[in-house]
């Protein structure tokens, strides 16, 4: 398949092509430092590499993207331009789940291992986790509980085989001791491992059907909120 694949979920930006067969000789790949610099990078870095694969977006079978959970303008932004990149060559969005992405690249890490169970984190700041747990059996992962936005201490671990994630060195010594520990990323080659069966289950959609996935829906109160909120405190606006 050709594939374009990006996350900007987290502070790391990762853009991958596939250009055929999933392979060295196929995949060109981008991973830089994300945040305020995604805006800047991302549409001048897909070209680059849709250039050295010597692609146009026409001749793309998908277009996949990190939906969510993350960084509320990181999600925003990837799945604008995606939608504005499937617009323009007709052909379909795949948004991924990003903590799908992360279950995937710790079990990439782990020697591509064909039994595998893990609690996906990542960091939603102001002192929380976004979570889910996966499983992997015969090249199929299922998902086994609810995504959820959690306090680290409020992990439930239930015996799951790896933890992995962004979220060891700020929260580390919150969380269950006795979990294997992986540093994983939804990088874009996650989402390149995972697209062919999601797009042979039906995930894709077309681009005006392109969403993110909020799990903490509201980030920021207005001045109207805010002075709402310290009336009911018996506060002075």
């Amino acid at each position: 398949m050709n594939l374009l694949a990006f996350d900007t979920s987290t502070d790391t930006l990762s853009i991958a092509v596939q250009h055929g067969a999933l392979g060295a000789a196929g995949l060109y790949q981008h991973t830089a430092a994300g945040g305020a610099q995604t805006s800047t990078h991302l549409i001048p870095e897909i070209r680059r590499l849709m250039a050295l694969a010597q692609m146009r977006l026409q001749d793309l079978d998908a277009i996949v993207f990190g939906a969510g959970p993350g960084s509320f303008t990181g999600l925003r932004t990837a799945c604008a331009v995606a939608q504005g990149l499937a617009f323009g060559a007709a052909v379909p969005v795949l948004p991924v789940d990003t903590l799908l992405a992360v279950a995937e690249e710790a079990r990439w890490q782990c020697g591509d291992a064909q039994n595998f169970t893990v609690t996906a984190l990542l960091d939603a700041r102001m002192d929380e986790l976004y979570t889910a747990d996966y499983g992997f059996a015969s090249d199929h992962w299922t998902q086994s509980s609810q995504q959820r936005l959690i306090k680290p201490e409020n992990l439930d671990w239930n015996g799951i085989h790896v933890l992995a994630g962004n979220v060891f060195e700020g929260y580390g010594a919150r969380l269950p001791a006795p979990a294997a520990r992986t540093f994983a990323l939804p990088t874009a080659t996650a989402l390149l491992r995972l697209a062919p069966g999601l797009l042979a289950a039906g995930a894709g959609v077309s681009a005006e059907h392109a969403l993110p996935t909020y799990i903490r829906d509201k980030v920021a109160q207005t001045t109207l909120e805010r002075n709402a909120s310290k009336a009911l405190a018996g506060l002075a606006p």
